[in-house]
Parts: structure tokens; C-alpha cells; sequence
């Protein structure tokens, strides 16, 4: 889910003050790798026209421009954050975040404020690799997105960033299972347990929690520690009932001669 933020229509503005000629000090080649100086609404407008060719890299040029160029005209708020809606239209994330955390830091109180934050974390969310990779984009996503459940309760953006909030811990809890798989495939099963556990006690309403159960209940059974399976697979036939994690459950703990209440 993308929310638009091209909606800004510019007005021709009356400049003003032209600026002076540059310090006769200054170093030419320094001069010459700068582009002339343009007027406000010329350097708004092209960034504009290249957003809806699709030509992100161009339209965040241009909109840096007006905010080096234009610095306290009232459209370089506007094009720091048009600026990092180019970059992350064309997947530069990272130039996105760096434009996004300036123009937080500088413009806490702009009516635009939730967008900026909503796009920050997007930009994180929208590079969560698989489980099986490393998940600190998903970690700063989910960080962003309860930031804005937080601070921006009433907006738009709070309702797709619970959905998202959601998804994310899924995510986090596959990992986890996937990590915990890995160490049961090894026999290492108090490394195992403690993936596990944390599936179940910190991603409880995720997908994930039958599972990590039962794969409790095998630890724990490979331990020796059969009061504790059997806690585990009750816990599991109490919540999931019909589910085939509890099925095999029942079935390890009958194999071991262990009896759970309500199955025979």
C-alpha cells in the first residue's frame, strides 16, 4: 500500500531579491561545479514534471535544488519532502531516511509532520528481506510504525501502520522459528528452546505459536524434561484443539507412554 504525495500544485511566486554576485574570494572551481542559480518556481515545477515522467533520480535533483538554492522561500519545506518521496519512489532508501530524519529534526511541527514519519518507516518496511537474513530493517520498521500509532493516532497513516505492525511481527516470529528449526535439526536443544519461547512469549498472537509449542514439547521431550513437555502440549491442546501441531504433540507424548487429558 503507497500513499501518493504529489499533490502539491505550485503558484508562481513574485521574486523579490535577486541574489548578488558571488564573493570574488571564493575558489572558481568550487563555482564551477555549482549549477546557476534559478528561480524557485522553474527548479519546483521541474521536479514536479519529473515525478509524473516517472524520472524519480531527476525529480529529487531538482527538489534538492530548490532547498540549496531557496533555502527560506516557503516551497524548500515542501521540497525536502518531495524530495524524499523521489528517493523512495525509486527504491533509494537510504537517501529517503537521510532527507526524511533532516527534515523531522528541522520541521517537528509541519502539517505534513505524520507523512514524514509514515514514509520513514516505509522506506525500512519495503526492504525486509526473509527470514532467514538479517532483520533490521524489519526491526527499525516496526520501531517507525509504533512511533506512529503513538504520536499519530487520528491520521490516515495509523490504520495501515497497525496492519503493517502485524505483518512485521509475523515476520520477526519466522525468524525466530526458523532459527529454532535449526537448532533442533542440530540436537541443540537448549539454544531451541530459548527461540522458541521467545516466539511464544513476545509474538504471541502471531501464526507461529502452535508450532513453537509443539516444537517445545520436542525439546523438551529430547531433555528428559517430560513434566515440562507435557506442560507445553497442554498449553497447546488448550489453545489449538483441532490443529496438527497438537496432533503430533498428543502422538510424541503417547509414544513416550505420557498421557494428556482430553485426547483418550
Amino acid at each position: 500500500m503507497r500513499f501518493s504525495f504529489f499533490t502539491f500544485s505550485f503558484k508562481p511566486l513574485s521574486v523579490l531579491v535577486l541574489l548578488g554576485a558571488l564573493s570574488a574570494c571564493a575558489a572558481p572551481d568550487k563555482e564551477a561545479d555549482l549549477p546557476p542559480d534559478e528561480p524557485v518556481d522553474v527548479l519546483y515545477n521541474r521536479g514536479a514534471d519529473a515525478l509524473e515522467r516517472g524520472e524519480y533520480k531527476a525529480a529529487a535533483k531538482a527538489f534538492s535544488e530548490v532547498d540549496r538554492q531557496h533555502p527560506y522561500s516557503q516551497w524548500a519545506t515542501r521540497a525536502q519532502l518531495m524530495e524524499a518521496y523521489a528517493y523512495h519512489a525509486n527504491m533509494d532508501y537510504d537517501d529517503a531516511i537521510n532527507t526524511l530524519t533532516k527534515f523531522i529534526e528541522l520541521h517537528p511541527g509541519n502539517k505534513d509532520i505524520a507523512y514524514a514519519y509514515y514514509l520513514k518507516a516505509l522506506c525500512n518496511y519495503e526492504r525486509i528481506s526473509d527470514v532467514r537474513r538479517d532483520q533490521t530493517a524489519a526491526k527499525e520498521a516496526l520501531k517507525g510504525l509504533q512511533d506512529i500509532l503513538a504520536r499519530f493516532p487520528e491520521t490516515e497513516f495509523s490504520r495501515d501502520s497497525a496492519l503493517k505492525i502485524a505483518l512485521i511481527n509475523d515476520h520477526l516470529a519466522g525468524a525466530e522459528m526458523e532459527v529454532g528449526r535449526y537448532y533442533l535439526r542440530q540436537n541443540l536443544y537448549i539454544a531451541a528452546v530459548g527461540r522458541f519461547k521467545t516466539v511464544i512469549d513476545k509474538y504471541q498472537t502471531t501464526s507461529h505459536v502452535p508450532e513453537a509449542l509443539e516444537r517445545l514439547v520436542e525439546c523438551y521431550s529430547a531433555l528428559g524434561m517430560v513434566a515440562e513437555a507435557k506442560k507445553n502440549a497442554a498449553v497447546l491442546g488448550h489453545n489449538f484443539p483441532g490443529s496438527q501441531w497438537y496432533q503430533d504433540a498428543y502422538t510424541l507424548m503417547k509414544s513416550k507412554g505420557v498421557p494428556l487429558e482430553g485426547k483418550e
